[in-house]
């Protein structure tokens, strides 16, 4: 399975590459599409409804402004969809409800907003695949400890 990253503008790419980091860290293969909600709706749509047949086992998309990219995708497919709300307005407040406020039936995750919801996005792709991968949730568990283990060392570092 892959997980395919969708942005709404070029502009986003460089807090949509977090995810891509976290994908790629973890061996999880990914395509990355920019595509707009508004101004390419047939090739979203079509993006969306040939996603499984792709091998995607999710999407995640990142937009700001009125951010219905996300939702847009979930409307025409059955994949998670994991939405991250990019700052482009207002401190990304307004991406975030817009993505958060989905109606009863089209589900959307939504992570934090900017970068660390980018990596946060990535990060829940991977617990998604771990469900079933042995290999992978291995992986994650390994990542846990070296987070613990970082943060250990900083408090060590400045409590002697």
């Amino acid at each position: 399975m892959n997980v395919i990253i969708v942005m709404g503008s070029k502009s986003d790419l460089s807090v949509m590459e977090e995810a891509a980091k976290i994908l790629k860290e973890f061996g999880v293969e990914y395509s990355m599409r920019i595509m707009s909600a508004h101004r390419c709706p047939d090739e979203v749509a079509e993006l969306a409804k040939g996603a499984r047949t792709a091998g995607a086992g999710c999407i995640i998309a990142g937009a700001g402004m009125a951010a219905h990219l996300a939702g847009v995708i979930a409307a025409h497919t059955t994949l998670p969809v994991i939405a991250v709300p990019l700052d482009a307005t207002l401190s990304g407040m307004d991406s975030l409800l817009a993505m958060a406020q989905m109606p009863p039936g089209i589900p959307v995750a939504t992570m934090g907003i900017g970068k660390p919801g980018a990596k946060n996005a990535g990060l829940l792709a991977v617990e998604m695949f771990a469900v079933s991968d042995a290999a992978l949730a291995d992986k994650l568990a390994q990542y846990r400890v070296d987070m613990r283990a970082a943060v250990m060392a900083a408090d060590a570092e400045i409590n002697g």
